[in-house]
């Protein structure tokens, strides 16, 4: 088994990549300057986010690689394990890292605002990718945030440093809304995988084994994380992961409740709802009718 080296600190980064700590809680480090390093599996406790500027080895997180070249911004939580493999091979780290601890955020608006920037949960191949202009703008960030970490610690340090980070993480935002416009014909690809897999869901004996399909469920058989697949199918559609689950398990039931010969529990239990109460309630929630009155409905018409 690979050894693991665990950063529960930002002074153990520092200290891993030869860098003297400025601040105990937050460090920025051109990676370039680091002493040359084998393959690794390192343990993330803090916040990381990593610019890679040049491909030198394959980043992996789990069993999949990041899409890591060029201009590529990769995002790290705190509990997160990743390898850099090399094949045993000697490399020299290029880039550039930001890395807080939770702990400075702590009394911040940005502490309830993190859960926002979704990306810290997507998977290595959603990671993302940026343009010139959008990496000098990062720089530009990592820059302001390094010069308060040069400068003496005073009163202002802890805010000016956090609003730093904030502008960062916030032109992150823009940077992925704009990736899923320029990878539009990736994500139609997506969304066409994702109603067929709705579609050849409900005609197989899932619904009766496994349920209702759930977001992660969809998510995982299309080799998305719930987080990147919510994002992506709320910029196509306008509506939430969810919703657009719940107008299939509608339109699947609609085809059912003309069939005369099932009742409305039985309709139910076949979609995947384990109370056929739950059944009747979303469905009269979304159709403005419950099952019973849609189908006298339609037999009157």
């Amino acid at each position: 088994m690979e050894d693991l080296i665990r950063f529960d600190s930002v002074s153990q980064y520092n200290a891993f990549n030869q860098q003297e700590t400025l601040h105990p809680l937050v460090t920025v480090i051109d990676l370039s300057t680091a002493s040359p390093r084998r393959k690794t599996s390192q343990y993330m406790g803090c916040y990381g986010v990593f610019l890679k500027e040049t491909l030198c080895g394959d980043l992996r997180y789990g069993k999949e690689y990041y899409d890591y070249q060029e201009g590529t911004l990769v995002f790290m939580a705190p509990g997160q394990v990743f390898t850099v493999e090399n094949d045993g091979e000697l490399y020299q780290p290029k880039g550039h890292a930001l890395v807080f601890h939770p702990d400075l955020l702590l009394g911040t608006s940005l502490n309830s605002k993190m859960n926002e920037y979704s990306f810290f949960s997507y998977q290595v191949n959603e990671a993302l990718h940026l343009s010139k202009r959008e990496t000098q703008i990062v720089m530009d960030c990592l820059e302001k945030i390094k010069y308060e970490l040069e400068h003496a610690i005073d009163k202002h340090s802890k805010r000016l440093i956090v609003s730093n980070i904030e502008l960062f993480l916030d032109y992150c935002v823009r940077f992925y809304d704009r990736q899923f416009i320029t990878r539009d014909t990736v994500h139609k690809g997506v969304l066409t995988r994702f109603e067929s897999l709705l579609s050849g869901y409900f005609t197989s004996d899932k619904p009766q084994t496994i349920g209702l399909p759930s977001v992660a469920y969809c998510a995982g058989e299309l080799n998305l994380s719930a987080k990147y697949f919510g994002d992506l199918i709320k910029k196509e559609t306008g509506q939430s992961a969810q919703e657009y689950i719940q107008s299939k398990v509608i339109e699947a039931a609609k085809e059912r409740i003309f069939d005369g010969n099932k009742t409305i529990n039985e309709i139910a239990f076949e979609l995947g709802f384990k109370y056929p109460q739950h059944f009747s309630r979303v469905f009269k929630q979304r159709v403005g009718q419950s099952p019973n009155e849609y189908r006298m409905f339609k037999d009157l018409n």
